[in-house]
């Protein structure tokens, strides 16, 4: 059995290259759509201010993309490295997206990249405005197929082990690309990404807006950035609300740990807008909830009942009796393939394998698994509560916020008197962080209410890694901190000199606030 030290130190690996890169991310999938938004208008009106907004914000963005690449290919490598029992055990269906990842949509996606900062002198204006719509199209691909593997990782379908390899592998190519959870996580992970973008543009505009320079360059910009932000964040909590339709199919564990929930309800069960956790007593010390909302959500139906915790705890108990069965089963027929009442056990069992490999954990042999032994693997099936309830709840309320934000905004860019509110121009400069705290919390509730498994119901964490010395483990952790928080310097320090010189740092010498009527070219 490896150290609990050794997983420990490598799901904290992974977790601290996964937030940094998750940076760089939901910017990259933002400002594309507004790249396209405002290349387009270019297009159709002939006026310059739009292809100089196209370029001075594909500057940031392209400063942006180059170090998330940077910090994306370093995750990639981990599986090998960290969590080779992982990349053995799953590899045939987790690597499938991921190759196709990398063939196309990360080559499509790179090459476009380099005709939309180079092709402005040698392509049309619609050759380049097509060029920079695909450039969108291959970033939302790229997207798409990583969050194909992560979903298979939460909704593991499509797959069957395999006694004979010891491995997953894959039965419906199918299944896993149009996997519910995977589909829905798509879509809100995006719209997320389109949200932080733009903020992004909102919250610059907004600086030069109380500066008072480049003033119309900054007020077509708000303008675009509201609007499309509305949608957005719009978007994100419409979208949500499949999310969480589809983590109650998927994963009732976490779905009860988001909500808090001990004990299962009559159906339709409430949602516990606030509440104090107490995981010793299995309880809540106190809750404010609101009637049948958890219950439309997570099952949308009025009489579909949703599991509480000590429910589900009992379920998994049974399950991991199950799994004892058929971990021994398997390593009977690992010494005897030909044992064909073995064979009949692990069929009949094969489903709750995961489970019985939660017992690996304690002891090496699970039929000398204690009582107690069965009591630790069902407590660790259970994430701690209280970091997922107020997780959730935070990126919730900022979600609202930035609803509030953009409505505001997009009411007065209506009205057009948008830049005569220094007090929704303050407010935009500093909800610029905002996106980004509400991404990273959203991944964290992903991620950690999955735990204890890497494959949900299927590998465990803590058979998933590396056989590596806790050493090598200290000195790669201090090695990727160091390395991706100058990345995260070099990043802000380049984005903040930009932005600060702003559309002059195009060199046309055009924005000291004369741009109020461009002359329309054929």
């Amino acid at each position: 059995m490896l150290s609990e030290q050794l997983v420990d130190l490598s799901r904290l690996q992974f977790a601290i290259t996964a937030l940094y890169h998750f940076l760089f991310v939901p910017l990259t999938l933002g400002m594309t759509w507004i790249l396209v938004i405002m290349e387009a208008s270019y297009v159709m009106t002939g006026k310059t201010i739009y292809k100089d907004m196209t370029r001075f914000w594909g500057k940031l963005f392209g400063i942006n993309f180059a170090l998330g690449v940077t910090t994306g290919i370093t995750m990639e490598f981990q599986f090998g490295t960290n969590w080779a029992y992982y990349s053995h055990y799953v590899g045939d269906v987790f690597g499938a997206p991921l190759a196709i990842e990398g063939l196309m949509a990360f080559f499509l996606e790179s090459t476009l990249i380099g005709l939309f900062f180079f092709g402005w002198d040698r392509l049309s204006r619609r050759q380049h405005l097509m060029v920079t719509i695909f450039m969108a199209i291959g970033t939302n691909l790229s997207a798409l197929w990583i969050l194909i593997a992560n979903g298979w990782m939460q909704n593991p379908v499509g797959a069957e082990f395999s006694y004979v390899t010891m491995r997953m592998e894959m039965v419906d190519f199918w299944a896993v690309l149009f996997n519910p959870d995977a589909q829905a996580k798509f879509v809100h992970t995006v719209s997320a990404g389109y949200t932080t973008g733009a903020i992004f543009v909102l919250a610059i505009s907004s600086f030069y807006l109380l500066r008072g320079r480049d003033v119309e360059f900054a007020k077509k910009s708000f303008r675009v950035a509201a609007a499309f932000g509305f949608a957005s964040v719009c978007s994100v909590i419409v979208l949500g609300d499949e999310a969480g339709y589809s983590i109650g199919e998927a994963q009732q564990t976490k779905l009860a740990a988001m909500e808090a929930m001990w004990e299962t309800e009559p159906a339709p069960a409430g949602f516990n807008l606030v509440a104090i956790p107490n995981e010793k007593e299995m309880k809540n010390d106190f809750a404010i909830e609101i009637p049948w909302v958890m219950g439309i959500i997570g099952t949308r139906s009025l009489d579909k009942q949703i599991p509480g915790i000590k429910e589900i705890r009992e379920t998994n108990r049974q399950r991991i009796l199950s799994g004892q069965i058929a971990v021994t089963a398997l390593e009977t027929l690992r010494k005897n393939p030909a044992d064909s009442e073995s064979r009949a056990l692990l069929d009949q069992h094969v489903k709750d394998l995961g489970f019985g490999l939660l017992l690996k954990k304690y002891v090496t042999d699970v039929r000398q698994a204690t009582p107690e032994m069965i009591d630790r693997a069902v407590s660790d099936t259970i994430p701690s509560v209280a970091p997922m309830f107020w997780t959730f709840r935070i990126m919730v309320a900022f979600g609202f916020l930035m609803l509030a934000l953009f409505g505001i905004a997009l009411w007065y860019s209506v009205k057009g008197s948008f830049a005569e509110k220094p007090w929704l121009l303050r407010w935009a400069l500093w909800m610029l962080p905002v996106p980004w705290l509400a991404c990273e919390m959203g991944w964290f509730v992903a991620e950690y209410g999955r735990q204890p498994w890497t494959i949900y119901g299927v590998l465990p964490t803590h058979l998933s890694v590396s056989n590596l010395s806790v050493a090598s483990i200290y000195g790669s952790l201090a090695g990727f901190v160091g390395f991706y928080t100058v990345l995260l310097i070099v990043e802000m320090y380049l984005m903040v000199r930009f932005a600060k010189q702003g559309p002059g740092s195009l060199g046309t010498g055009r924005y000291a606030n004369e741009i109020a009527h461009e002359p329309a070219h054929a």
